[in-house]
C-alpha cells in the first residue's frame, strides 16, 4: 500500500495526452494525464470512462452537445458513446477505467498509448 500524492505526480509528468498509471484496484487503472489541444474523436466499444479534473478546465465535446469541466468535476463517458477532449489551456486530470482500455479506444494511431508509464 502507498500513497499518492496527486501534485507530486502530476509534477512528473511532462508530456500532453500521455497518461500515467498512478493505481490499479479490481480490473481498473487509476491514470494521470495532463492535456492539452484536442484529442481526436473515438469511442471505447466495451469501456465506460471517468474524466476527473484536477486542475483547470476541459471541454468535452460530444457529437450533439458539450460538457465543460473545471477543478473538482467530473463525467462518467459511456462504452460506445463517441467523444473528444478539447483543452484550449493545459489540465491535469484522473481516468478511472478498466485496464484493457486503450486512450485512442476504437483508434489506433501515433497518439495511441500502449505501455503506460507507472508513477
Amino acid at each position: 500500500m502507498k500513497k499518492v500524492v496527486i501534485q507530486e505526480a502530476l509534477s512528473q509528468i511532462s508530456t500532453h495526452w500521455d497518461p500515467h498509471l498512478v493505481g490499479a484496484l479490481n480490473g481498473q487503472h487509476v491514470k494521470l494525464a495532463k492535456i492539452k489541444g484536442t484529442f481526436p474523436w473515438h469511442f471505447h466499444e466495451a469501456e465506460d470512462e471517468l474524466f476527473l479534473v484536477i486542475a483547470g478546465s476541459f471541454d468535452l465535446e460530444f457529437r450533439d452537445r458539450t460538457v465543460h469541466l473545471k477543478t473538482g468535476e467530473f463525467c462518467i463517458v459511456p462504452r460506445g458513446v463517441e467523444h473528444r477532449p478539447v483543452a484550449e489551456e493545459e489540465a491535469a486530470i484522473l481516468l478511472f477505467e478498466p485496464a484493457s482500455t486503450l486512450n485512442t479506444g476504437n483508434l489506433d494511431n501515433e497518439m495511441t498509448k500502449r505501455d503506460l508509464k507507472s508513477i
